[in-house]
């Protein structure tokens, strides 16, 4: 049982030290993907349970475009696909914008 506590131990501080190195490159990349208020506000209300419509009505767009949108941001890794019923994708965001110090525009 003390060799696996140890194998614990060992993968939080390796998961600690991969979180840290990687948060600066991440952050990057929310910054350049998310680059404008509309897309910063579907990215934080993209939670894995609103829909492309549901959030197209409170951005007040299409949801063509949310859907646009998170088939690229797939691309970059920082959302995930969340299966449906009727055989769907919705997406739901990987990082929080928040705590990498990005505001996140108000919803109307």
């Amino acid at each position: 049982m003390e060799r696996d506590e140890q194998i614990i131990e060992l993968l939080k501080e390796l998961v600690k030290w991969t979180k840290f190195q990687a948060w600066g490159k991440v952050k990057d990349v929310l910054i350049s993907v998310l680059d404008d208020d509309e897309k910063k506000k579907i990215y934080y209300l993209s939670d894995g349970e609103n829909s492309s419509r549901k959030i197209a009505d409170k951005i007040a767009g299409g949801k063509d475009k949310v859907i646009r949108h998170w088939s690229e941001w797939a691309n970059f890794n920082i959302v995930e696909p969340i299966p449906v019923r009727g055989g769907g994708l919705r997406y739901k965001k990987i990082f929080n914008l928040e705590d990498f110090g990005i505001d996140v525009p108000k919803l109307s």
